[in-house]
């Protein structure tokens, strides 16, 4: 199987249009029958159901430093499968990554170059004009390894604007490939963790069908298709395996983050996934051997799960014998109580001496480097994990002790973090999103 080519859609910077671009251009080629995948640089969990919403493909997360290569390639097969191109998008800017060695800081610039995908560059112009173009080569000169085919603008203020802006980068020789005009109407809607979930969004399609036709008319399609290039990867190796053979994993609208990739593994290992909803009241198939409580947005429905007595109920008697792990929101749930945004606490699970609240806001964010304390579903004592946190819940409780922590965990660049997460007879937990078991080089 030929290897399918890329592009991959980057910004000198957050804010600058980057997944407003990519959905236009997917949603667009997808109507020309294009046979397209999606896929995310970097541990961002939001966006790659908007992908999957505008291509109708699944889209897998590519990322240089929570990634071993074989995971990597793997993944970077699983988003190739069965397609004719694969466009992916940048998370932060081109070049935003941690201090590491080359080809493993997490940026953009990683996956382009490890996949000789070409870079539309994404320029957010408003308030400038031939400047523009300075950034833009600074962009293309910084890394070698990798090359900008060329120019998406966005938010032009007018033609006048577009002329002046296409003057600075012809000097420079980079083409435009189309123009977005300044229009608020095309933002999607936002929350604390960014954008709303694709499944919330009630009008999705209708806006997706609304950046294709402003991709039809503002982008040189067949001019971004001629610049596509590169390689995918035919691996199939590498995958995370499964935690058991039947495993039940909570899904609603308050658990919904899970990366992509681990449930391709769960599956490609002869894994069953039973999915059962929290908020309707349903409690984990009895027959699976493992529960999973993945992230979300559990504070905004704290209330219905406070109340969802057969769900506690029947998560209680499930973790007297088998193992039970929850990530970021499924940790909260997990825990004794839930204070939510108006300060009003929630009682919750109760299988760990965890308290959390949202009414105390405070950012974190980053990838965690974890060292497990002891044997259980995430692996054995000692087992190297790499994940990443992104929430403003605070924890009301003091930090775990050592026989309670889950993990000894840094920071990307090795800056000691202390102890995370707690860990109660089967029931474990953490805020960071797992990403990858890097216990092997």
């Amino acid at each position: 199987m030929t290897p399918a080519p890329g592009l991959l859609v980057a910004a000198p910077r957050s804010g600058s249009g980057k997944t407003t671009v990519t959905l236009a251009l997917m949603r667009a080629l997808r109507r020309r029958g294009v046979a397209l995948r999606g896929a995310k640089c970097g541990p961002d969990y939001i966006d790659p159901a908007f992908h999957e919403a505008a291509t109708g493909a699944p889209s897998l997360n590519l990322d240089s430093f929570a990634m071993s290569d074989a995971l990597l390639d793997a993944c970077a097969g699983l988003a190739a499968r069965d397609a004719a191109l694969v466009v992916a998008e940048g998370s932060m800017g081109l070049h935003d990554g941690i201090v590491a060695g080359e080809g493993r800081t997490g940026a953009n610039a990683d996956i382009a170059a490890r996949y000789g995908w070409p870079v539309l560059l994404v320029l957010d112009v408003s308030g400038a004009a031939q400047s523009a173009a300075a950034v833009a080569l600074g962009c293309a000169a910084y890394d070698p390894r990798i090359r900008i085919a060329g120019v998406i603008l966005n938010k032009v203020a007018s033609p006048r604007h577009r002329r002046l802006v296409e003057a600075g980068l012809s000097r420079v020789g980079l083409p435009v490939l189309g123009a977005f005009p300044r229009e608020a109407g095309l933002v999607l809607p936002e929350r604390h963790l960014g954008l709303v979930q694709a499944g919330e969004t009630a009008d999705l399609h209708a806006r997706l069908d609304r950046l294709a036709d402003l991709a039809e008319t503002s982008l040189d399609l067949d001019a971004i298709l001629a610049v596509a290039g590169g390689h995918s990867s035919t691996a199939t190796g590498g995958l995370p395996n499964p935690p058991a053979q039947r495993i039940a994993v909570a899904r609603d609208a308050a658990f919904s983050f899970l990366y992509p990739h681990m449930m391709a593994g769960w599956r490609a290992a002869g894994a069953e996934i039973v999915p059962f909803s929290p908020l309707a009241d349903e409690a984990p198939a009895e027959d699976c051997g493992a529960c999973w409580l993945p992230g979300g947005y559990p504070e905004l429905h704290a209330g219905t799960l406070a109340q969802a007595t057969a769900f506690r109920d029947g998560l209680r008697r499930f973790a007297e014998g088998r193992p039970v792990h929850g990530e970021c929101g499924g940790y909260m749930v997990l825990g004794e109580s839930l204070e939510d945004a108006d300060g009003v606490t929630h009682p919750m699970l109760g299988l760990l001496p965890v308290a959390t609240s949202y009414r105390r806001r405070k950012l974190h964010l980053g990838y965690r480097v974890a060292r497990l304390v002891a044997d259980g579903l995430l692996g054995a004592a000692g087992t190297r994990l790499v994940g990443h946190e992104f929430h403003y819940a605070s924890e009301l409780t003091p930090a775990p002790e050592a026989g309670l922590a889950l993990a000894q965990v840094t920071d990307a660049e090795g800056t000691p973090l202390g102890l995370a997460g707690h860990r109660l007879g089967r029931v474990t937990g953490s805020f960071f999103h797992l990403i990858a078991d890097r216990s092997a080089p």
